[in-house]
Parts: C-alpha cells; structure tokens; sequence
C-alpha cells in the first residue's frame, strides 16, 4: 500500500468539517489540509491591504504572491495545527469576525479559488490526506476514495459556532450568528464558481444529535473499509 487514501470533507459552516477531519487525520496519520483556512488567510490578507473583497484582479494577484502552509505544533495525540501565510502564524487572526464576515465573498472570486484548488491538489497528490471545504469532493479531489458531506441543522451550527467563540472570550449574540450562517449557506450555495453541493457519491452524514467522537468512528470505520490503515503504535 502506498501514503494512503484520500479523504474529502464537505459541508456548510459549523458542520464539524475541521474538528472531525483533523481527528480523522490523526487516527490514520494523514495530512490534514484546512482549505477553509487557506481563504480565510486571503481574506485576512485582502482586508489587511485595504483590498475590496470583490476586486477580482487585485485578489487574483494577491494570492498568487502568497504562500501559505500547515505545521503542527506539540507532539502526542492533540498537536496544533497552524496556517503559516508569508512566514507568519496567522492562526487565531483568520478566525476574527471580519474574516468571517468577508471570506465567502473573496473565496467565490474565480481565480482566487483557481490559484487555491491547483495548490490544494499539489498538496494532496501523494494521497494519505484528509481535505475539508465546501468544494472538495466536487471539484478539488473528485476521485477520492472516500467523500463525506457533513451537515447539521442551521440551530445545532450555531450553537457550536458560539460556544466556540464563547470560549474564546468573543460574546457574540446566538441569533447573530443563527443569521450569519444562513447569509453564508445561501451565498455558498449559490454562488456561480463551485458551489456548495453534495457529490453524487458522497456519504451523507448528519451530525446534530451526534458527538465528534460518534462522526469521527463512523468515518474512520467508512475509512477502513476503502483501504485506509491505521497509523502504526
């Protein structure tokens, strides 16, 4: 056998993409790619240089002036993974509310996505990887060995979105948010490059009445299935 499967995540916002894909990653000792952190560092970048989120041109030549990787900090079985853009740990900057608020306007610019996806890909040829997004399955690895579209009620989404900026030190107001995340499922869904959609051979799985750890065994076991094996003790 060789590196490994690839495994794609989809799914609309706080549906679990990251936590589960990450817990996945680990249990099979994958290479875990956050392509929702990657737009997010765009967008952190655009709103850093004063760059309209909807100026096609300056952002298509932005991103092609960006570098931007993964790393883990720590050892063990909970290391860190952070997003590294230019150099610089960006991790807890791309997750600000204006980054929230700005990112699916810059992720629907087409050669933002184009520059985004072509490093996606490069990332994950070798295989042995685990890739979340909303476009994953459809259009960055389309012949994954095993695709997941995650979902939860809009509700359920929210909640999380909340208890995690709450424990942040971030109050934020629930019905905020609740509307938030409905702005951002009706703009991902429907916007013209690469929408948010299920693919034809996804597994659907709905994870509001389930724990991380119940998603994450029932994708690991989908996983076994397709080939993957665990990372050796």
């Amino acid at each position: 056998m060789g590196k490994g499967i690839s495994i794609a995540l989809d799914g609309p916002a706080g549906s679990g993409k990251s936590t589960i894909a990450r817990a996945v990653a680990l249990k099979f000792g994958y290479q875990y790619i956050d392509t929702g952190a990657m737009y997010r560092a765009i967008t952190l970048k655009a709103l850093k240089n004063k760059i309209p989120v909807d100026d096609e041109s300056r952002l298509t030549e932005l991103v092609a002036n960006t570098t931007i990787n993964f790393k883990y900090i720590g050892t063990g079985d909970q290391p860190q993974l952070r997003v590294i853009m230019d150099g610089v740990d960006v991790s807890e900057a791309i997750r600000s509310l204006e980054v929230t608020d700005n990112v699916s306007a810059v992720s629907a610019v087409a050669g933002v996505r184009e520059a985004l996806v072509k490093l996606q890909r490069s990332m994950a040829e070798e295989g042995g990887v685990v890739m979340d997004g909303r476009d994953i399955g459809t259009v960055v690895l389309p012949n994954a060995e095993l695709k997941i579209f995650l979902t939860a009620s809009v509700a359920e989404r929210s909640k999380r979105r909340w208890l995690e900026l709450k424990a942040k030190g971030v109050e934020v107001p629930l019905e905020e948010l609740e509307q938030q995340i409905r702005k951002r499922d009706q703009f991902d869904s429907n916007r013209a490059v690469d929408p948010l959609r299920q693919a034809e051979d996804a597994i659907l799985l709905d994870t509001t009445d389930l724990s991380i750890s119940e998603v994450t065994d029932r994708i690991v076991e989908l996983a076994l299935a397709k080939g993957a094996e665990f990372k050796p003790t």
